[in-house]
C-alpha cells in the first residue's frame, strides 16, 4: 500500500522488496548506480563531466531532447547521429559517409568498451566498501 502513494514507486519498490527479503537482504549493495543532482534540477551540458566520471550506469532526470543526451551519444556511446550504439557485432567499415553497423557481424560478440570498464570499477568499489 505505501508505494500507491510514492511519486516514481517503480524506482524504489523492487528495491524494497529485495532489501526486505530475508533471502537478499544481506546482500544487496546500497546503491542504484544512479547519478542525480539536485541543482540543476534537471541534467544538462553543465554537469556531463561529473556524471561521467562518477561511474553510475544511469542518471535522471534529464529534459527531452536536451544537448546532454545528445554528448551521451557521441562521447560515452561512440553513436552517430541516428546511429546504433556500434558494439563488436559491427563490421562494416567506419567513415563519415557509412554506419560501420550497416553491416553485422556475429551478434552473440561482447566486448566491453571503455564505459563499461569504468562501471566495472565503480561496482568493484562499492562491492569492496561492503565487504
Amino acid at each position: 500500500m505505501y508505494f500507491t502513494n510514492v511519486i516514481q514507486s517503480e524506482e524504489g519498490y523492487f528495491h524494497s522488496v529485495i532489501c526486505n527479503s530475508p533471502e537478499f537482504k544481506n546482500t544487496a549493495v546500497n546503491s542504484d548506480v544512479r547519478y542525480m543532482t539536485l541543482e540543476p534540477h534537471f541534467l544538462d551540458t553543465s554537469v556531463y563531466d561529473q556524471m561521467v566520471e562518477s561511474g553510475a550506469a544511469f542518471g535522471r532526470e534529464f529534459q527531452k531532447d536536451d544537448a546532454v543526451l545528445d554528448m551521451v551519444d557521441e562521447k560515452s556511446f561512440k553513436r552517430g547521429k541516428n546511429r546504433v550504439a556500434p558494439g563488436a557485432w559491427c563490421s562494416g567499415w567506419n567513415s563519415w559517409w557509412m554506419d560501420p553497423c550497416s553491416q553485422w557481424g556475429d551478434a552473440n560478440i561482447m566486448k566491453p568498451g571503455p564505459q563499461a570498464k569504468k562501471f566495472e570499477e565503480s561496482i568493484t568499489n562499492l562491492l569492496d566498501d561492503w565487504s
